[in-house]
């Protein structure tokens, strides 16, 4: 039986799983209101239209768009079709969508990509969480998709890429950052190779030395980076994220316990 799913946004995420997707045997109906749709994939005049016949519908679009993606899709929605919302959306917007869903019937999976999409497409890592999330991932991963599945609600998924966002997102703007002022100074090579070694040598024990140096220091350290601030301002660099770690410290050292409680 041929197995019918529609890409809703066609931009370079959505393209490259649609592309994947094709390549794997599956019937592909596209839509995007800015981006045609590529060889293979059958081009649609809106969401609902395809919707239409879909298994499955994945929803690319924007985390702006999720909600107003669904409500556009749900009119071409035939019986049994799984939606999943691919979009990096907070959990409340997953929850929104899924309540939707569920008040038409409509099994709707959270769904978080973990990595970049391109140099993997469908391949992407995938958490998917909510009511249709082991019914996604049986559908999906004959295609060759990678897909773990949790047991838990509707913007489970999300919270999870989003805290690690937090991280990671938070320590690659804290390096632009401090590069763009190491440029201004003249210390650029010195900086990158600095870093380079600090990411080098990180280990377990890393994220233990980071934890209790900030909560014991968090005084000093407020002191410390109200200084950088003011450097990288004195070097044309505005320091956002220089005057987010002060405030971040001042704020552990006013109110916020260590950890472990003590």
């Amino acid at each position: 039986m041929t197995f019918v799913i529609a890409v809703l946004g066609l931009g370079e995420a959505g393209s490259l799983i649609a592309g994947d997707l094709v390549a794997a045997g599956a019937v592909v109906r596209g839509y995007d209101p800015a981006v045609p749709a590529a060889d293979g994939v059958a081009g649609t005049a809106s969401e609902a239209d395809a919707a239409s016949g879909a298994d499955l519908v994945l929803s690319v679009n924007s985390a702006e768009a999720a909600v107003g993606a669904f409500r556009a899709g749900l009119p071409g929605l035939a019986e049994g079709a799984t939606w999943a919302d691919l979009n990096t959306a907070s959990p409340g917007v997953k929850q929104e969508i899924a309540a939707m869903g569920r008040a038409r019937g409509v099994p709707v999976t959270d769904v978080a990509m973990m990595a970049p999409v391109p140099g993997r497409g469908l391949r992407v890592p995938m958490l998917a969480s909510g009511d249709g999330a082991a019914r996604y991932a049986a559908q999906l991963r004959p295609f060759g998709a990678d897909i773990e599945v949790l047991d838990g609600p509707p913007g489970l998924a999300a919270t999870k890429k989003l805290l690690r966002s937090v991280f990671y997102k938070g320590m690659a703007a804290s390096i632009v950052e401090a590069l763009e002022a190491a440029r201004s100074a003249g210390f650029e090579p010195w900086l990158r190779e600095h870093i380079a070694d600090e990411l080098a040598k990180a280990d377990a024990a890393t994220l233990d030395r980071i934890l209790s140096g900030t909560y014991r220091h968090a005084v000093r350290r407020s002191a410390e980076m109200a200084a950088a601030a003011q450097m990288l301002a004195e070097l044309g660099a505005e320091p956002v994220m220089a005057a987010a770690s002060r405030v971040l410290h001042e704020r552990i050292a006013g109110h916020v316990p260590p950890p472990d409680g003590s």
